[in-house]
């Protein structure tokens, strides 16, 4: 099937299309009402439908006599774990473990947060709760506690999952300490707290609603709820330019759907092989890569715990794809750049067999010349860089090579999914050229599986992804389409900044270096970063009468930031400036700041209160070797 005839279709007959897509799922009520629209930002997908992911990931392939098939494979170099799981034993686990979070009183429609380390247990406890309606909410690891209480009070879960710890380069990190951190400071109390131990005597669980993990499977089985097709299956935090992160809503029949759909025509894989993505659980590629989409579709999914960044852990990649026959793998161009610096040669991965391997999927970040070019000639196999978002959930650029024909564009972002039907306008709403930049807008409806909403927050996604195009999504980021249909996505266009992959909100930066004693006023920016894309630094004016050491600031700044967000902010630098460079209006020139040091051209705005203002900054970021031009 050529691409350009089935986008065609997906894009002028929506309906039929997106009909004929899901059939191929199994629903306890087939939906009539293919696509609905409530006003004019909200669209609503097989809204009669109903069905359960637990159902549709589990007992479907075990009904089809799939039960002995290898669902997941838990890979922990970290532990020296290899667990083989079967999808008759998976299914044991989340029925179980779904009857425990119900004798909990966890219901349909009551959020559970997951808090968890790259586990099965944390697979487990997801399906659980898509088995009986609840809906998750999965917290990325690496957040510190203060990041984990925002989600709390936006939340409200009944319960937390978590574990006794996680484990980062050979250091255990306490889980259970960074929860009870969390829950004291949120004002939001959930009734339990569940903890699975992963090492005995390791913690202990005296809290009056602290519950073993182990204890809930033992309270029997419990079979799939069915839910309506917009019953949300998951709320998943992603960075906002306000600071406080949004709740993105996924549905599970359009989500179902979606993923199926993207698993065969856009990943090109077929039931039964084995898929691994390089990712965590608690970023949207993990909810939809690692767990639900290979899951759902009949594949093997690799669970792998662990970080592929230093010698001689460079050459894990290969040893996975060797020992596990992996089929196909997704990771983020951030992950390779690392590979690549502790092994530049790539001897660490040729050593291995990885002959089954069909292809590689980049995504997450924006993938530079050099490393797609280094890893595609490594592997000698198609190297796929692709975009897409926490709100869409499944990919909407790239290189779908389920069809013919694929022709991959290296540099670019690919041609626009199924169902996508994206632009590229400018400020005023007006279609720019081709080979010029402008803001990426997909018209309305957006297809299955897309945000149909922000948790409990209307006003915030009307406002965020609708007002500025009435009739379109804006995605935040600018891009250009060359002459033949490839788009090129630059990067954002308001204050997330991307760093190894994972979204960060450099206002939310801004406001913890704010609230340091000595800082009168401060600015973060995204700078580029070789390895990881960007990184976040930070201009402060001091206090006036502080006398505090500039490398002592820094240093108390840093650890500021990292005890609010977390190691995966990657905040080090700390630059005390005299001044900020501002607009006669106030406003501080943020995007000027970062051309200058990443070496873009730049021209002094009109605006600017006091053009010597610049040249301190400069100098200051040349003295401090804060960017790419002083490097």
């Amino acid at each position: 099937m050529h691409y350009a005839d089935l986008y065609r279709k997906s894009i002028q007959e929506k309906k039929q299309f997106w009909r004929n897509e899901a059939s191929k799922i199994t629903w306890s009520k087939e939906p009539q009402n293919i696509l609905s629209r409530e006003n004019d930002d909200h669209y609503s997908w097989f809204n009669d439908g109903e069905l359960n992911m637990s159902y549709l990931c589990l007992d479907a392939h075990v009904e089809k006599g799939m039960g002995k098939q290898t669902a997941i494979i838990y890979d922990s170099p970290t532990t020296n774990t290899i667990e083989h799981i079967t999808y008759k034993q998976l299914l044991s686990s989340v029925s179980h473990f779904a009857a425990g979070l119900r004798n909990l009183g966890v219901g349909k429609g009551n959020t559970v947060i997951i808090y968890m380390p790259m586990i099965p247990q944390a697979i487990v406890a997801m399906l659980a709760c898509a088995r009986i309606g609840a809906i998750h909410s999965v917290v990325f690891g690496g957040f510190a506690p203060h990041e984990l209480a925002m989600r709390i009070d936006d939340a409200k879960p009944k319960v937390i999952i978590s574990a006794s710890y996680g484990i980062e380069f050979g250091k255990k990190i306490p889980y259970k300490e960074l929860v009870e951190t969390a829950v004291k400071e949120a004002k939001h109390k959930p009734e339990f707290q569940v903890y699975y131990r992963r090492e005995k005597g390791f913690d202990s669980l005296g809290g009056r609603n602290d519950i073993d993990y182990t204890a809930l499977m033992k309270c029997g089985t419990v079979g799939p709820m069915e839910v309506s097709s917009t019953h949300p299956l998951y709320i998943l935090y992603t960075s906002g330019t306000t600071g406080r992160p949004k709740g993105v809503v996924r549905d599970t029949g359009g989500y179902a759907t979606a993923l199926r759909f993207s698993m065969e025509y856009f990943y090109g894989a077929k039931p039964g092989e084995v898929f691994f993505t390089a990712s965590d659980i608690g970023w949207v590629v993990g909810h939809s890569y690692i767990v639900y989409a290979p899951l759902l579709y009949g594949c093997t999914t690799v669970l792998y715990e662990g970080k592929p960044v230093r010698t001689p852990d460079a050459g894990v990649f290969g040893r996975i794809i060797e020992q596990h026959k992996v089929n196909h793998m997704f990771t983020a161009p951030t992950a390779i750049r690392a590979i690549k610096k502790e092994d530049p040669t790539g001897d660490l991965i040729s050593a291995y067999d990885t002959s089954t391997l069909k292809q590689v999927f980049l995504a997450g970040e924006r993938c530079d010349s050099a490393t797609y070019f280094w890893l595609t000639e490594l592997l000698k196999k198609p190297v796929i860089d692709h975009w897409w978002q926490t709100e869409s959930g499944w990919p909407m650029l790239g290189t779908m090579v389920g069809l013919e024909p694929h022709d991959i564009l290296p540099g670019s972002s690919g041609k626009p999914v199924c169902g996508y039907d994206i632009y590229l306008l400018d400020e005023d709403g007006n279609h720019v050229e081709d080979e010029h930049e402008g803001n990426v807008a997909i018209k309305l409806p957006l297809p299955p599986g897309c945000l149909p909403s922000l948790w409990k927050n209307e006003i915030r996604f009307k406002k965020s992804y609708f007002e500025k195009y009435p009739g379109y999504y804006l995605a935040g980021d600018s891009g250009y389409k060359d002459a033949d249909g490839y788009f090129h996505i630059m990067g954002r266009i308001d204050d997330v900044i991307n760093v190894s992959g994972h979204r960060l909100s450099t206002g939310e930066m801004e406001e913890i270096v704010s609230s340091h004693k000595s800082v009168a006023e401060c600015a973060v920016i995204g700078i580029a970063d070789e390895l990881r894309g960007q990184r976040p630094i930070a201009l402060v004016v001091i206090k006036n009468g502080v006398e505090e050491p500039e490398l002592q600031l820094e240093e108390s700044i840093v650890q500021l930031v990292r005890d609010k967000i977390g190691p995966v902010a990657f905040f080090k630098n700390v630059a005390v400036v005299k001044r900020l460079p501002k607009t006669r209006s106030g406003k501080i020139l943020r995007k000027t700041i970062c051309h200058i040091a990443d070496g873009k051209p730049w021209s002094m705005p009109s605006t600017i209160d006091d053009p010597l203002i610049m040249e301190e900054v400069e100098a200051v970021l040349k003295s401090r070797n804060l960017g790419n031009a002083f490097q």
